[in-house]
């Protein structure tokens, strides 16, 4: 599966955010999706995930409440809408997909990813 990640930009604090994530080359299928997020010499973070059927979702603490993840299989996307965002915020975000159906936090448990987006948030 080839992933393409788009929708980051320079927003302020507070404000909202939408990335999306097309896969390309193969359909999503029953893909486990996700997206995480890394600044440089950091560890990539967890921020979200999907099941295959869009039923279960699972985020990191820290965006509990502030950011949903959603997909849509027809169109071979999944989005992450980030709302109230903050400073912190600010980061690389990629999204990812695995074939296994649990939800996994640790980046090196999902097989496939996009190139990145950048999102900054200015405080």
């Amino acid at each position: 599966v080839q992933l393409q990640a788009s929708g980051g930009g320079l927003v302020q604090a507070g404000d909202s955010l939408r990335l999306s994530c097309a896969a390309s080359g193969r359909t999503l299928g029953r893909n486990t999706m996700g997206w995480f997020r890394q600044n440089p010499g950091k560890e990539r973070e967890f921020v979200a995930g999907i099941s295959w059927r869009g039923g279960s979702t699972y985020y990191g603490d820290s965006v509990k409440g502030r950011f949903t993840i959603s997909r849509d299989n027809t169109k071979n996307t999944v989005t992450l809408q980030m709302n109230v965002l903050k400073a912190e915020d600010t980061a690389v975000y990629y999204c990812a997909a695995d074939p296994g159906t649990t939800i996994m936090s640790t980046a090196r448990s999902w097989d496939y990813w996009g190139q990145g987006t950048q999102v900054t948030v200015s405080s």
